[in-house]
């Protein structure tokens, strides 16, 4: 049932576009394993072999702490209305910072030059092996749309709280690794 490929075919490619949700993993030795699910509103293919996504705020940077020890990345899509499948992307992550000029360049290209608060940093993925298999264990579900929550946290908390909350949470891993994250951004 599983197959492997070297790259994104138009297929695949069209799958991932239909899709509402995906989940990055990492770990790093030594470290617990992280699982994060984003929404692919901020996901875009780059190429046969590689992704990114915009990055918003959470409650750690365990993914950026990772793909700087470590560097492996997985990403993964599930289809949850349609004919079942899953699809997994390996491959070596890093960290695009925010404020930098790949990040700015990448920022308008992709993103429309729309910078939604909270952003911190776009995570790209290089990867060598997309494997799929069935899928015939996801249960099938009704997409009902985007939660505002994440919205409405960031402008409650506004630009010099998101900062705040960087230096206090989005600056060292759970399991104490440096996020790379760098200086707090000034206000």
């Amino acid at each position: 049932m599983a197959k492997d490929y070297p790259a994104l075919n138009a297929h695949q490619r069209e799958f991932i576009g239909k899709q509402h949700f995906f989940f990055t993993a990492t770990a790093a030795t030594g470290t617990r394993i992280n699982i994060s699910p984003r929404s692919t509103d901020q996901f875009r293919v780059m190429g046969d072999n590689s992704a990114c996504y915009l990055d918003r705020t959470g409650s750690g940077n365990e993914t950026a702490a990772h793909l700087k020890a470590d560097g492996r990345m997985t990403i993964m899509f599930c289809a949850v209305d349609g004919p079942p499948l899953i699809l997994r992307l390996y491959g070596k992550g890093r960290i695009i910072p925010r404020g930098g000029e790949e990040y700015a360049r990448l920022l308008t290209a992709e993103f429309g030059n729309t910078e939604p608060l909270g952003a911190r940093q776009i995570t790209w993925l290089d990867f060598d092996l997309v494997k799929t298999s069935c899928g015939y264990g996801v249960p099938l579900m009704d997409y009902v749309g985007e939660r505002d929550t994440m919205d409405r946290w960031a402008e409650a908390k506004g630009p010099d709280g998101i900062v705040d909350y960087w230096a206090e949470k989005n600056m060292v891993s759970m399991d104490g690794l440096p996020t790379g994250f760098g200086e707090v951004p000034s206000r």
